[in-house]
């Protein structure tokens, strides 16, 4: 479909049973892949950046077996893939690409990584770096820092501390942290610069806790990883994606000012190890009113909010929350005055610029916006404009664009399948909690 037009939604008030999270799905496919033992995995995402993971294990050796329900049994192959020489086709899944380039140039082997024209503009020369350091042979298939990789057998000097930036990805970290337990010695890693989108190595610590290894930290700039090995937890249960979250607890907040929701997600609640949750405390800013479980969270607009019929703009450093940040771009179009969301320069090298991305397509709305370097501030028009979105073959793009259609205006969606990377029916679900306006 080249695209989706999306009516007016006059009002917005249900549940909806979130996909899976990526970032857990990719993370446990991968730790049970080089545990001992088998694991079964349930509640696992099931979308383009899953199935990338799924058949580079099974290209690798990895028995994978999957039931109907989406569940999986992961035989671990207890750090050594069975399969020495590979070619592996990584679309744009970061998820992936990272952790499985610091795993292999560990493992010892002939591999090459490559992936979607988009992800070999994404950087990758800070992993290259710290994996050289401790002996990897890597070489570039292409340009210099970027994908395509090859990776050869090296000489790894095991037990030598290891540096990495930390001020341009956090995958860096969490794909060193991942595939560091293969060296059987303690390892120090040193994070150079500050650290970004925090939240995301702390769901790596979780995950590898959970498979048996206990990683010890200084603050955010040191990580000690023990000499240890990974071993099945037996169960894992995937929780729902909380960044999929963030467009249906908006879209709550948003109907609520006129007289709609609350709206539900079940599958993320208060229980959940991802940072996205954290998402509810901006809207709560905004002047949302949020309920919340162990395993749901529910959204509506506060009264204050529904008087005014607007929500409240904010000026916030959304650094921990880069991710869901982008769904606060798109509320700030209901906002009663500029907003402004700081230290987001990550967005500038994610699935697209998204920073220059979303300024753009928030312009064809009609918002006033000005973009920085690692900001963007937001300052929503008198009316909303109907416009054609162009998503840059970036989900996040397609979904959070999509809520401008609660603004009783008709939103053209270019290319909607690209939601297929983390949330393959998202546009149904939204179609179910979605009454449309002048019906």
């Amino acid at each position: 479909m080249k695209f989706l037009d999306i009516e007016p939604i006059g009002r917005a008030a249900g549940a909806v049973k979130m996909p899976g999270s990526k970032s857990i799905s990719n993370r446990v496919l991968l730790l049970a892949a080089l545990s001992r033992g088998e694991t079964r995995l349930k509640g696992l995402l099931d979308a383009d950046d899953t199935r990338v993971m799924l058949e580079a294990l099974d290209r690798l050796g990895v028995a994978i077996e999957r039931d109907r329900d989406g569940s999986a049994a992961v035989r671990g192959v207890a750090g050594n893939f069975p399969v020495k020489s590979a070619e592996l086709l990584l679309g744009n899944a970061g998820t992936a690409f990272r952790p499985l380039t610091a795993v292999l140039a560990l493992c010892g082997g002939d591999y090459r990584l490559s992936g979607a024209p988009r992800m070999h503009e994404r950087p990758i020369g800070d992993l290259v770096d710290a994996l050289r350091a401790l002996g990897a042979r890597i070489e570039y298939s292409g340009r210099e820092g970027f994908p395509p990789l090859e990776l050869h057998p090296g000489a790894i000097k095991h037990g030598a501390p290891v540096r990495v930036r930390g001020d341009v990805s956090s995958q860096y970290l969490s794909a060193l942290l991942m595939a560091l337990p293969l060296m059987n010695s303690e390892t120090r890693i040193e994070v150079k610069g500050e650290l970004v989108s925090r939240p995301y190595v702390e769901i790596t610590l979780n995950l590898m806790h959970r498979f048996g290894v206990d990683v010890k930290r200084d603050g955010w700039s040191s990580f000690f990883v023990p000499a240890s090995s990974y071993a099945t937890p037996g169960e894992l249960y995937v929780e729902g994606d909380a960044s999929s979250a963030s467009y249906f607890l908006a879209a709550g907040a948003i109907s609520g000012l006129s007289g709609g929701g609350p709206v539900r997600v079940e599958g993320v609640g208060r229980a959940s190890i991802q940072g996205d949750v954290r998402f509810t405390e901006v809207l709560e800013r905004m002047g949302a009113s949020i309920s919340m479980g162990e395993n749901w969270i529910e959204s509506v607009a506060g009264p204050e909010a529904r008087a005014r019929g607007k929500l409240k703009a904010i000026d916030a450093d959304l650094n921990h929350i880069p991710d869901a940040a982008m769904t606060a771009a798109v509320a700030a179009l209901f906002a009663e005055g500029p907003s402004t969301l700081r230290n987001i320069a990550s967005w500038r090298v994610k699935e697209t610029d998204r920073i220059a991305a979303m300024a753009t397509e928030l312009r064809k709305l009609g918002a006033a916006v000005e973009e920085g370097a690692d900001t963007l501030r937001v300052t929503p028009p008198l009316m909303l404009r109907p416009a054609t979105i162009d998503t840059y073959d970036d989900h996040r793009m397609a979904m959070s664009f999509s809520l401008a259609a609660l603004g009783g205006i008709k939103v053209r969606i270019n290319d909607p399948g690209c939601v297929g990377k983390t949330f393959p029916g998202y546009f149904d679900a939204l179609a179910g909690i979605s009454q449309r306006a002048f019906s």
